[in-house]
C-alpha cells in the first residue's frame, strides 16, 4: 500500500497536475505548431524529390543522384544530431539574418529535412505502384511526361500512400519532444522544468498524456483507412 500511494504522489498529484497544466498546454502548443508547419513542408518537399528520382534519361542522372544522396543522408542520420547540427551550427556560422533566427525555426528545418528523407521514400514507392501502362495510354494521347505525371500518376499515387503518411506524421509529431535539446520552449521542456522544481513527475506524465490524446485518434484515423483500402481491394477482385 505505501508503495502505491509513493507512485499516486509521485507520478499522479492531483495538485502537480493542476500547477503544471497550464504551462505543459502552452509548450504542447509550440509542438502542434512545429508538426503542422513541418507536415506542410514535408509534403511539398517530398514530393518533389520523389518525382526527382523518377525522372526518365541520361540528362537527368545528376539530379537523380543527388536526391539518392540526399534522402540516404538524412535517412542514416539520427534526427536528435540533425537537430544539434542545425540548432548550434547554423547559429554558430554567424551569417546574419540565417544565424538570427528564433531557435523553433531551426527545430521545424531539421525535422523538415529528416522527414522529407522518408515521406520521398513513401511517395516513391506510391508512384512506382502505378502501372506502367496508366504511363504509356497517357502519352499516347498527348501527354507531355510533366503531364503525365500530373494528371496521371501522382493523383493515384497519393491516394494510394496516405495510410503511410500519415504514419510517418504520428512519429513525426512525437520527435517534436526532441527539439527541446536546443531550447524550444514546448511540452517536454516545460515540464521537465517543472518536475526539477517539485521534485515529482506529474508534469511528465500530463506532457505524455497530450502526446497520446493527439497521437491516437490519427492512429486510429489510419488503421480506418487502411481497412477501407483493403475492403475495396477485395471487392475489385471479385
Amino acid at each position: 500500500m505505501h508503495a502505491l500511494h509513493q507512485v499516486y504522489r509521485t507520478f499522479f498529484y492531483p495538485h502537480s497536475f493542476r500547477l503544471s497544466l497550464p504551462n505543459v498546454w502552452a509548450g504542447f502548443q509550440v509542438n502542434i505548431k512545429m508538426m503542422v508547419i513541418a507536415e506542410a513542408l514535408v509534403l511539398v518537399f517530398a514530393l518533389a524529390l520523389a518525382i526527382v528520382r523518377g525522372l526518365p534519361g541520361p540528362a537527368a542522372r545528376p539530379l537523380r543522384a543527388l536526391a539518392i544522396v540526399y534522402t540516404d543522408f538524412f535517412r542514416g542520420t539520427p534526427l536528435i544530431l540533425v537537430i544539434f547540427i542545425v540548432g548550434f551550427g547554423i547559429p554558430g556560422l554567424q551569417l546574419g539574418y540565417i544565424s538570427s533566427r528564433p531557435v523553433i525555426v531551426y527545430g521545424v528545418v531539421a525535422l523538415t529535412l529528416v522527414y522529407t528523407a522518408y515521406v520521398t521514400e513513401v511517395y516513391r514507392a506510391g508512384i512506382e505502384s502505378v502501372h506502367p501502362s496508366q504511363r504509356a495510354a497517357a502519352r499516347s494521347l498527348g501527354l507531355t511526361y510533366a503531364q503525365t505525371m500530373r494528371y496521371v500518376v501522382v493523383p493515384q499515387a497519393v491516394r494510394r500512400v496516405i495510410p503511410p503518411l500519415l504514419n510517418d506524421f504520428v512519429g513525426l509529431q512525437k520527435d517534436t519532444a526532441l527539439v527541446s535539446v536546443i531550447g524550444v520552449a514546448e511540452a517536454t521542456q516545460l515540464a521537465q522544468q517543472f518536475s526539477t522544481q517539485n521534485n515529482d513527475f506529474p508534469s511528465l506524465v500530463a506532457a505524455a498524456a497530450f502526446f497520446i490524446l493527439l497521437t491516437i485518434p490519427l492512429a486510429r484515423f489510419t488503421d480506418h483507412l487502411v481497412s477501407e483500402r483493403e475492403q475495396r481491394e477485395r471487392a475489385q477482385a471479385f
